[in-house]
Protein backbone atom coordinates (compact mmCIF):
# COMPACT_ATOMS: atom_id res chain seq x y z
CA UNK A 1 0.00 0.00 0.00
CA UNK A 2 1.42 3.08 -1.49
CA UNK A 3 1.06 6.89 0.29
CA UNK A 4 -0.11 9.22 -1.99
CA UNK A 5 -0.77 12.91 -0.84
CA UNK A 6 -3.89 15.07 -1.63
CA UNK A 7 -3.38 17.72 -4.53
CA UNK A 8 -1.08 20.42 -3.64
CA UNK A 9 -0.94 20.01 0.27
CA UNK A 10 1.94 22.91 0.57
CA UNK A 11 1.72 25.57 3.72
CA UNK A 12 0.91 28.44 0.74
CA UNK A 13 -2.86 27.53 0.12
CA UNK A 14 -3.03 26.40 3.69
CA UNK A 15 -3.78 22.31 3.42
CA UNK A 16 -2.53 20.28 6.19
CA UNK A 17 -1.13 17.46 3.84
CA UNK A 18 -1.50 15.11 7.10
CA UNK A 19 -5.48 15.95 7.78
CA UNK A 20 -6.67 13.50 5.10
CA UNK A 21 -4.57 10.38 3.84
CA UNK A 22 -4.63 9.28 0.81
CA UNK A 23 -3.83 5.67 -0.05
CA UNK A 24 -3.81 3.48 -3.19
CA UNK A 25 -3.55 -0.07 -3.58
CA UNK A 26 -4.12 -1.38 -7.21
CA UNK A 27 -6.85 0.47 -8.12
CA UNK A 28 -8.34 1.15 -5.20
CA UNK A 29 -7.85 4.38 -2.90
CA UNK A 30 -8.64 4.73 0.37
CA UNK A 31 -9.49 8.40 1.73
CA UNK A 32 -9.17 8.60 5.55
CA UNK A 33 -10.18 10.93 7.52
CA UNK A 34 -7.52 11.65 10.11
CA UNK A 35 -8.09 13.96 12.76
CA UNK A 36 -8.70 10.65 15.50
CA UNK A 37 -8.22 13.03 18.66
CA UNK A 38 -11.47 15.10 17.07
CA UNK A 39 -13.65 12.73 16.26
CA UNK A 40 -12.42 13.13 12.48
CA UNK A 41 -13.80 16.50 12.65
CA UNK A 42 -14.10 18.57 9.98
CA UNK A 43 -11.85 21.75 9.97
CA UNK A 44 -10.87 24.38 6.77
CA UNK A 45 -8.22 22.24 5.63
CA UNK A 46 -9.45 18.62 5.69
CA UNK A 47 -12.72 19.98 3.75
CA UNK A 48 -10.61 21.74 1.23
CA UNK A 49 -8.20 18.34 1.30
CA UNK A 50 -10.86 16.09 0.09
CA UNK A 51 -13.10 18.88 -1.92
CA UNK A 52 -9.31 18.71 -4.09
CA UNK A 53 -8.27 15.09 -3.92
CA UNK A 54 -12.30 14.03 -5.07
CA UNK A 55 -11.74 16.13 -7.67
CA UNK A 56 -8.36 14.64 -8.85
CA UNK A 57 -9.70 11.28 -8.37
CA UNK A 58 -13.09 11.84 -10.49
CA UNK A 59 -10.59 12.41 -13.57
CA UNK A 60 -8.00 9.21 -12.76
CA UNK A 61 -8.68 6.70 -14.73
CA UNK A 62 -5.88 4.49 -12.71
CA UNK A 63 -8.22 4.60 -9.73
CA UNK A 64 -11.94 2.71 -10.43
CA UNK A 65 -13.22 2.37 -7.01
CA UNK A 66 -12.74 4.67 -3.83
CA UNK A 67 -13.07 4.02 -0.12
CA UNK A 68 -13.96 6.59 2.24
CA UNK A 69 -12.97 6.14 6.21
CA UNK A 70 -12.29 7.36 9.62
CA UNK A 71 -9.20 7.24 11.37
CA UNK A 72 -9.04 5.86 15.10
CA UNK A 73 -12.33 4.95 16.75
CA UNK A 74 -15.52 7.56 15.00
CA UNK A 75 -16.03 7.85 11.19
CA UNK A 76 -16.83 11.57 11.19
CA UNK A 77 -18.32 13.65 13.42
CA UNK A 78 -19.32 16.52 11.35
CA UNK A 79 -18.05 19.87 11.48
CA UNK A 80 -14.92 20.78 14.09
CA UNK A 81 -17.18 23.29 16.71
CA UNK A 82 -14.12 24.77 18.36
CA UNK A 83 -13.11 25.62 15.00
CA UNK A 84 -16.67 26.96 13.69
CA UNK A 85 -17.09 29.01 16.83
CA UNK A 86 -14.35 30.95 16.24
CA UNK A 87 -15.05 32.19 12.72
CA UNK A 88 -18.81 32.92 14.17
CA UNK A 89 -16.76 35.43 16.29
CA UNK A 90 -15.58 37.00 13.39
CA UNK A 91 -18.90 37.17 11.35
CA UNK A 92 -22.21 34.94 11.07
CA UNK A 93 -21.80 35.12 7.23
CA UNK A 94 -20.23 32.22 6.19
CA UNK A 95 -19.43 30.48 3.74
CA UNK A 96 -18.19 26.33 4.03
CA UNK A 97 -21.40 24.97 2.88
CA UNK A 98 -21.19 26.45 -0.25
CA UNK A 99 -17.04 26.53 -0.99
CA UNK A 100 -16.50 23.37 0.78
CA UNK A 101 -19.67 20.94 1.52
CA UNK A 102 -21.43 21.15 -1.53
CA UNK A 103 -18.70 20.50 -3.57
CA UNK A 104 -17.83 17.50 -1.91
CA UNK A 105 -21.09 16.44 -1.76
CA UNK A 106 -21.77 16.83 -5.19
CA UNK A 107 -18.13 14.95 -6.40
CA UNK A 108 -19.47 12.00 -4.19
CA UNK A 109 -22.63 11.68 -4.97
CA UNK A 110 -21.82 11.97 -9.03
CA UNK A 111 -18.55 10.48 -8.58
CA UNK A 112 -18.35 7.76 -12.23
CA UNK A 113 -16.84 4.86 -10.17
CA UNK A 114 -18.00 3.06 -6.94
CA UNK A 115 -17.46 4.46 -3.60
CA UNK A 116 -17.68 2.78 -0.50
CA UNK A 117 -17.89 4.04 2.80
CA UNK A 118 -16.15 2.45 6.12
CA UNK A 119 -18.65 3.51 8.54
CA UNK A 120 -16.63 2.22 11.79
CA UNK A 121 -17.84 4.29 15.14
CA UNK A 122 -19.89 7.62 15.16
CA UNK A 123 -20.98 9.17 11.88
CA UNK A 124 -22.79 12.62 12.96
CA UNK A 125 -23.77 15.71 10.79
CA UNK A 126 -21.61 16.59 8.14
CA UNK A 127 -20.19 13.29 8.27
CA UNK A 128 -23.34 11.41 8.25
CA UNK A 129 -24.70 13.08 5.65
CA UNK A 130 -21.59 11.97 3.42
CA UNK A 131 -21.29 8.42 4.26
CA UNK A 132 -25.09 8.47 2.78
CA UNK A 133 -23.81 9.49 -0.31
CA UNK A 134 -21.66 6.89 -0.76
CA UNK A 135 -22.97 4.36 -3.03
CA UNK A 136 -22.31 1.19 -0.51
CA UNK A 137 -22.04 1.69 3.62
CA UNK A 138 -20.36 -0.97 5.60
CA UNK A 139 -20.54 -1.07 9.64
CA UNK A 140 -19.99 -2.87 12.76
CA UNK A 141 -21.23 -3.29 16.29
CA UNK A 142 -20.39 0.69 17.01
CA UNK A 143 -21.23 2.11 14.43
CA UNK A 144 -24.02 4.81 14.21
CA UNK A 145 -25.48 7.82 12.71
CA UNK A 146 -26.44 11.26 13.86
CA UNK A 147 -28.23 13.83 11.95
CA UNK A 148 -27.02 16.23 14.64
CA UNK A 149 -28.06 19.52 12.89
CA UNK A 150 -30.92 20.33 14.88
CA UNK A 151 -28.83 19.58 18.02
CA UNK A 152 -26.79 23.04 16.66
CA UNK A 153 -29.75 25.13 15.55
CA UNK A 154 -29.25 24.42 11.74
CA UNK A 155 -30.70 23.16 9.39
CA UNK A 156 -29.29 19.86 7.07
CA UNK A 157 -26.37 20.35 4.64
CA UNK A 158 -23.89 18.44 2.70
CA UNK A 159 -26.77 16.56 0.73
CA UNK A 160 -28.80 15.40 3.41
CA UNK A 161 -32.52 16.38 2.48
CA UNK A 162 -31.66 14.56 -1.09
CA UNK A 163 -29.99 11.40 0.47
CA UNK A 164 -32.05 10.27 3.66
CA UNK A 165 -35.64 10.35 2.45
CA UNK A 166 -34.36 8.03 -0.82
CA UNK A 167 -32.73 5.53 1.69
CA UNK A 168 -35.07 5.94 4.71
CA UNK A 169 -38.67 7.75 3.12
CA UNK A 170 -39.61 10.91 3.75
CA UNK A 171 -41.63 10.80 7.41
CA UNK A 172 -38.54 8.77 8.84
CA UNK A 173 -36.04 11.67 7.40
CA UNK A 174 -38.22 13.74 9.50
CA UNK A 175 -38.08 11.84 12.18
CA UNK A 176 -34.28 11.74 12.26
CA UNK A 177 -33.49 15.09 11.40
CA UNK A 178 -35.90 16.61 13.68
CA UNK A 179 -35.46 14.36 16.37
CA UNK A 180 -31.87 14.26 15.82
CA UNK A 181 -31.49 11.19 18.20
CA UNK A 182 -29.10 8.43 17.60
CA UNK A 183 -29.49 5.42 15.06
CA UNK A 184 -27.33 2.41 16.19
CA UNK A 185 -25.93 0.02 14.09
CA UNK A 186 -28.98 -2.81 13.71
CA UNK A 187 -31.58 -0.26 13.39
CA UNK A 188 -29.13 2.02 10.83
CA UNK A 189 -28.94 -1.73 9.14
CA UNK A 190 -32.54 -1.95 9.06
CA UNK A 191 -33.61 0.96 7.62
CA UNK A 192 -30.72 0.83 4.68
CA UNK A 193 -27.92 3.54 6.32
CA UNK A 194 -25.66 0.73 6.48
CA UNK A 195 -25.62 -1.43 3.50
CA UNK A 196 -23.77 -4.32 5.24
CA UNK A 197 -23.51 -5.00 9.07
CA UNK A 198 -20.66 -6.93 10.62
CA UNK A 199 -20.13 -8.54 13.47
CA UNK A 200 -16.40 -7.17 14.12
CA UNK A 201 -15.28 -2.96 14.14
CA UNK A 202 -11.96 -4.18 12.86
CA UNK A 203 -13.21 -5.97 10.08
CA UNK A 204 -15.03 -2.69 8.45
CA UNK A 205 -12.18 -0.92 7.02
CA UNK A 206 -10.94 -4.46 5.53
CA UNK A 207 -14.27 -5.30 3.87
CA UNK A 208 -14.88 -2.28 2.23
CA UNK A 209 -11.82 -2.02 0.70
CA UNK A 210 -12.16 -6.20 -0.62
CA UNK A 211 -15.85 -4.59 -1.62
CA UNK A 212 -14.11 -1.95 -3.36
CA UNK A 213 -11.35 -4.46 -4.74
CA UNK A 214 -13.92 -6.59 -6.59
CA UNK A 215 -15.90 -3.09 -7.86
CA UNK A 216 -12.90 -1.74 -9.49
CA UNK A 217 -11.97 -5.55 -11.37
CA UNK A 218 -16.09 -4.55 -12.95
CA UNK A 219 -16.94 -2.95 -15.69
CA UNK A 220 -16.38 0.75 -13.84
CA UNK A 221 -17.88 2.60 -17.33
CA UNK A 222 -21.29 0.95 -16.65
CA UNK A 223 -21.28 0.95 -12.79
CA UNK A 224 -21.12 4.72 -13.62
CA UNK A 225 -23.80 4.64 -15.92
CA UNK A 226 -26.17 3.13 -13.59
CA UNK A 227 -25.27 5.53 -11.11
CA UNK A 228 -26.48 8.52 -13.35
CA UNK A 229 -29.61 6.48 -14.60
CA UNK A 230 -30.56 6.32 -10.85
CA UNK A 231 -30.17 9.65 -9.91
CA UNK A 232 -32.37 10.46 -13.01
CA UNK A 233 -35.02 7.66 -12.62
CA UNK A 234 -35.26 8.34 -8.86
CA UNK A 235 -36.60 12.04 -9.09
CA UNK A 236 -37.70 12.16 -12.90
CA UNK A 237 -40.43 10.70 -15.16
CA UNK A 238 -40.72 7.56 -16.56
CA UNK A 239 -39.65 9.17 -20.04
CA UNK A 240 -37.16 10.93 -17.92
CA UNK A 241 -35.50 7.20 -17.36
CA UNK A 242 -35.56 5.98 -20.56
CA UNK A 243 -33.86 8.93 -21.96
CA UNK A 244 -31.14 8.61 -19.56
CA UNK A 245 -31.37 4.78 -20.65
CA UNK A 246 -30.85 4.88 -23.95
CA UNK A 247 -27.86 7.60 -23.74
CA UNK A 248 -25.99 4.79 -21.25
CA UNK A 249 -26.63 1.95 -23.32
CA UNK A 250 -25.35 4.39 -26.75
CA UNK A 251 -21.83 4.90 -24.07
CA UNK A 252 -21.96 1.38 -22.64
CA UNK A 253 -22.12 -0.33 -26.01
CA UNK A 254 -19.51 1.44 -27.51
CA UNK A 255 -16.78 0.33 -24.86
CA UNK A 256 -13.87 -2.10 -24.88
CA UNK A 257 -15.71 -3.74 -21.87
CA UNK A 258 -18.58 -4.43 -23.40
CA UNK A 259 -17.23 -6.17 -25.99
CA UNK A 260 -14.72 -8.20 -23.97
CA UNK A 261 -17.79 -9.33 -21.93
CA UNK A 262 -19.70 -10.31 -24.95
CA UNK A 263 -16.80 -12.12 -26.48
CA UNK A 264 -16.40 -14.16 -23.17
CA UNK A 265 -19.75 -15.02 -22.40
CA UNK A 266 -19.95 -16.33 -26.10
CA UNK A 267 -16.22 -18.04 -25.24
CA UNK A 268 -17.62 -19.74 -22.02
CA UNK A 269 -14.78 -17.84 -19.98
CA UNK A 270 -14.73 -15.36 -17.41
CA UNK A 271 -14.23 -11.74 -18.85
CA UNK A 272 -11.32 -9.11 -17.72
CA UNK A 273 -12.54 -5.74 -17.56
CA UNK A 274 -10.18 -2.58 -18.14
CA UNK A 275 -12.75 0.44 -17.26
CA UNK A 276 -12.77 1.77 -20.97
Amino acid sequence: MTAIQPPHPSPENGLKADSLLVDRTGAVVTLTLNRPEAMNSFTVDLKEALRDTLASLESDRSCRAIVLAGAGGAFCGGQDLREHAAQLEKSTDLNTVQVHYNPIAQRLANMPKPVVAAVRGMAAGAGASLALLADFRIGGPKTSFLMAFANVGLAGDSGISWSLPRIVGHARAIELLLLAEQVRAERAYEIGMLTRLLEDDEQVLPAAQELAARLAAGPTVAYGAIKRELSIGDAGTLSDALAAEAQAQSICGATADHRAAVDAFLNKRKPTYEGR
